[in-house]
């Protein structure tokens, strides 16, 4: 190993799956920002649909069960992971969920590795052994937030010390979430696909089939609304949750909305979905940690109209990008969606412009990175600089990643 070689920093990042989530998408951005920049990334995971992402980008990836739960493998685990550490010479071991994150706590004992790690939401806590379990990932050196609101849990639950947290927003690729990047053949062919009705105002609520997420209560608003010119578009997988997805059916059939509400299983095109839509609507009765669908809606120059809590309360500004409605409340929500169809052109463009602009300014994916090197940084009292004006950046090599609808 020569002297650059040893001068190397590396990171190894730690994640359950590298799955098409908003975790595993941010994952993946910090590994290819830091290959970019000339450090070592390595990402330990169970594999997944986007592993193969990782080797146009330089990314080591090392297949392991760090999914599990059983604590019989999350100890085997720490012993290979301790293994891993040693023969990589790693600087920084990031964990990016509670069951490796105690794995990688371990792992990291004895050795010369920072541990640091990610809280992507507000774990639920029923008991004192879900606290215990749950504090794997509030025991980093540096433990980063994807919100106030989760920073908040943190210190509520955790009595982690400011000086540890770092609050990071995720960021989103404006180079794919920007109303010019969509063609008109896109268009075209996702509104054939939908069997959408020629001149119908699209309401999309893009979100996984799970009660938390609020579908039922879009479904009263939009029988609420009674409008025959509104076209509801649900997008997501119920994820094995067959009971709620027949729920949704069911209601959607009593309430006389067969032809009016479409439940799509999945959508490999959101940029383009984002652009049929009039309006989009993130109705998460449970606060979200942070919420990609109002950041990648603004991005879109949509209206959006979200749940008065958790992330949206950080993404949206009351009034001027979006609205907020208080959650489990259809009338509210049908209020706001009828207010938001009744804007003009011009008032469209401003409201347009301004999310955008909000956006561009707040929660790029580049902000996120550049934050998440500091922390690095921090914990190893160097710089590690990204590359820019590179002539290939890594956003740019045709990468063509599937897209998060939701968390």
């Amino acid at each position: 190993m020569n002297k650059h070689q040893q001068q190397q920093p590396v990171i190894m990042q730690i994640i359950p799956e590298l799955g098409p989530g908003g975790a595993e998408q941010g994952c993946i951005d910090i590994a290819a920002e830091l290959a970019a920049g000339g450090a070592q990334a390595i990402i330990v995971s169970h594999g997944g649909v986007r592993v193969h992402e990782l080797s146009r980008f330089g990314v080591v990836h090392i297949d392991m069960p760090v999914h599990s739960k059983n604590p019989l493998i999350m100890w085997q685990n720490a012993q290979k992971l301790h293994k891993l550490i040693e023969r990589y010479n790693v600087n920084i071991v990031h964990a990016r969920s509670r069951a490796p994150a105690w794995s990688a706590w371990h792992a990291c004992k004895g050795t010369n590795a920072h541990y640091m790690s990610t809280c992507h939401a507000p774990y639920n806590i029923n008991n004192n052994l879900k606290r215990f379990y749950n504090s794997s990932i509030a025991r980093g050196e540096r433990v980063i937030a994807i919100s106030g609101y989760v920073a908040n849990y943190l210190k509520q639950n955790y009595r982690i010390d400011d000086s540890r947290i770092r609050i990071i927003h995720r960021g989103i690729q404006l180079e794919r979430f920007h109303p010019t990047t969509v063609t008109p053949e896109r268009l075209i062919t996702l509104s054939k696909e939908w069997r959408i009705p020629d001149g119908a105002n699209i309401v999309m609520l893009p979100a996984r089939i799970t009660r938390w997420k609020g579908h039922h209560i879009l479904i009263e608003a939009m029988a609420r609304l009674n409008r025959k010119d509104l076209f509801c578009v649900i997008i997501g997988s119920d994820q094995g949750r067959s009971e709620y997805r027949k729920e949704l059916e069911k209601t959607i059939q009593e309430k006389g909305l067969g032809g009016q509400v479409r439940l799509v299983h999945h959508c490999i095109d959101m940029p383009a979905a984002y652009m049929l839509s009039t309006v989009v609507v993130c109705a998460s009765t449970d606060p979200e940690g942070f919420g990609r669908v109002p950041v990648e809606a603004q991005a879109m120059g949509r209206p959006i109209i979200a749940t008065d809590h958790g992330g949206a309360q950080e993404t949206i500004i009351r009034g001027q990008t979006g609205w907020l409605v208080p959650p489990s409340d259809s009338v509210a929500l049908a209020n706001a969606i009828e207010e938001a169809l009744s804007l003009t052109g011009n008032q469209r463009v401003i409201l347009a412009t301004r999310a955008m602009s909000h956006i561009a300014d707040n929660f790029t994916r580049e902000q996120m990175a550049d934050k998440t090197l500091d922390v690095y940084a921090e914990l190893l009292k160097s710089k590690i600089h990204t590359i820019q004006n590179h002539q290939q950046p890594f956003h740019d090599q045709g990468q063509k990643a599937i897209n998060p609808v939701g968390e």
